[in-house]
């Protein structure tokens, strides 16, 4: 007698595999999407059909594509991260990190770097669980970029006003600007990157300004009972 046919023992005739795994759908995501296609808009039947496998195996790796979505931002956030962090430790001046920084940033932004356009699209046009899972990980960036503004300084001899605020105004200008040079034609590049550079200089040595107006924290007043 003939075993019918199920997810686990379909006809390899059929094209489907027997068994996938979570980087397999993932990496099936990643070739469905472009400059003009988000995450957010693939469905889940695409995505099993990218992967060859059938619809319901798609549930043994992701409760919805959600919870892939959020993961390929997560892959995408770590990726970047240590991309930018190995271009920001190369350079040991302000104006090399700065213009170093944004030149790695701008190459991956050109390279087809689909994990990186992930990131950049699905803050703008995904769900919320997708832009809470992008606004993770430009808070990931934050905190890396403020250790290394306050370690700049110090090596310098000079303080920085609010540095979490310095990291934050300069990941999301970075990222909002990553995102416009994808629609822009590469020609444009240098251009972008000589403006960002110079924001992002602007926003450092006004920080440090700040810093150096702003008036000394006030000493705590000695307790009456102890003078007494």
């Amino acid at each position: 007698m003939t075993e019918p046919l199920s997810e686990d023992n379909a006809d390899p005739h059929a094209g489907r595999k027997t068994a996938i795994s979570r980087d397999d759908l993932l990496a099936a995501a990643l070739r469905l999407i472009g400059p003009h296609r988000s995450v957010s808009s693939l469905s889940l039947r695409e995505v099993a059909r990218e992967a060859g496998i059938a619809p319901n195996s798609f549930y043994r790796q992701f409760r919805d594509m959600d919870e892939l979505a959020v993961a390929l931002i997560d892959l995408a956030g770590r990726s970047l991260r240590k991309i930018v962090g190995a271009a920001r430790h190369r350079a040991e001046t302000q104006r090399g990190i700065v213009r170093g920084s944004v030149e790695t940033f701008m190459q991956q932004v050109r390279a087809d770097d689909k994990l990186l356009h992930v990131l950049l699209r699905e803050g703008t046009v995904g769900s919320d669980a997708f832009k809470q899972a992008v606004d993770r990980e430009l808070t990931f960036f934050e905190d890396e970029l403020r250790t290394d503004l306050v370690r700049l300084a110090a090596a310098e001899g000079a303080v920085m006003h609010e540095p979490a605020l310095v990291s934050k105004a300069i990941t999301r200008l970075v990222f909002a600007m990553g995102a416009m040079a994808m629609d822009l034609p590469p020609e444009r590049d240098r251009e972008l990157i000589d403006q960002l550079s110079t924001m992002v200089t602007m926003i450092i040595s006004g920080a440090r300004v700040m810093a150096l107006k702003s008036p000394a924290p006030k000493s705590p007043k000695p307790n009456a009972a102890a003078e007494n």
